[in-house]
């Protein structure tokens, strides 16, 4: 099954309609919005940018894959009353927008904690000490299924609780929500949190992916850390190999390119960087388009 790509809409350009004109460039049919769209987060549009936003998007005969929030991406020991203000109410009126876009997905992140080094699984940490944050997100993603659309929750870095296949895999069940909402894999970010990027990895989360983010990276050459911020072609990760498997087994229908995390590499190439990635994409993976 073939596999279309996309990007953060940003990504293109950093005004929304150049972005926009961009992506038709380039043979993009999908938009994954975060940013930048009329210099605003996603969920900062009013109802009347939406609108003004899905006018342009259709005269370009583009589509909406994903509304990126920010929602959830917070650390746990803030607590439900924090959780609840900032990040669960705000839910009905992204659901709004929503009903405007018309996304397949809208985006939470998977929360962090400031004692990250200090337990080994967060599904765990999570029901021992804070066991409101899964109904919290159990609220949202339901919310969000009553809507019309799906939830896609992503791994971030800076203390996630998804560090490793495990803590995902214990975390969505205990959220016991199939069929509602899928696991974002943004390879980089799980390699940041100590999960280097393997096909053993892959198929350990295989089961929950539905939307699959790829980076670049690579490391010192002496360990497995993140060092450089690279181009996908250039990167440490088997990113066509894991790749393949993706779209050989169509979990990833739409597959988004984000820009890589690292220090800038001295000598390095950084020009066109976001064409390079679409390029080698194309190219090394088959059925990409």
């Amino acid at each position: 099954m073939p596999a279309q790509l996309t990007m953060l809409n940003a990504m293109a350009n950093r005004d929304f309609e150049q972005s926009l004109a961009k992506h038709a460039a380039w043979n993009l049919r999908w938009l994954d919005l975060k940013d930048r769209i009329f210099e605003k987060l996603i969920t900062d549009l009013t109802l009347e940018e939406a609108r003004r936003a899905k006018a342009l998007i259709d005269a370009r005969g583009l589509r909406v894959y994903c509304l990126s929030t920010l929602l959830f991406a917070d650390k746990v020991e803030k607590g439900e009353e924090h959780f609840r203000a900032r990040h669960l109410a705000p839910v009905a009126h992204t659901l709004e927008l929503a009903r405007i876009l018309q996304p397949v997905y809208v985006r939470l992140i998977a929360a962090q904690s400031a004692e990250r080094s200090t337990f080994a699984n967060s599904a765990q940490f999570v029901a021992e000490r804070h066991p409101w944050l899964f109904e919290c997100y159990r609220e949202a993603i339901d919310a969000i299924h009553a809507a019309g659309f799906k939830t896609a929750i992503e791994n971030e870095i800076d203390g996630s609780l998804f560090a490793h296949p495990l803590e995902v895999i214990d975390f969505f069940e205990a959220l016991d929500r199939d069929g509602k909402a899928v696991f974002t894999w943004d390879v980089q970010n799980f390699w940041e949190q100590g999960t280097f990027p393997t096909l053993q990895v892959y198929e350990a989360l295989r089961p929950l992916i539905g939307f699959y983010h790829l980076k670049g990276g690579q490391t010192d050459g002496v360990s497995n850390t993140l060092a450089w911020r690279t181009c996908l072609e250039d990167a440490s990760w088997p990113v066509a190999e894991i790749t393949r498997r993706v779209v050989a087994d169509g979990v990833s229908p739409v597959i988004c390119l984000n820009p890589s995390h690292g220090k800038p590499k001295p000598g390095y190439d950084y020009a066109n960087t976001v064409e390079r990635d679409l390029a080698f994409i194309r190219r090394a993976v088959p059925g990409v388009e």
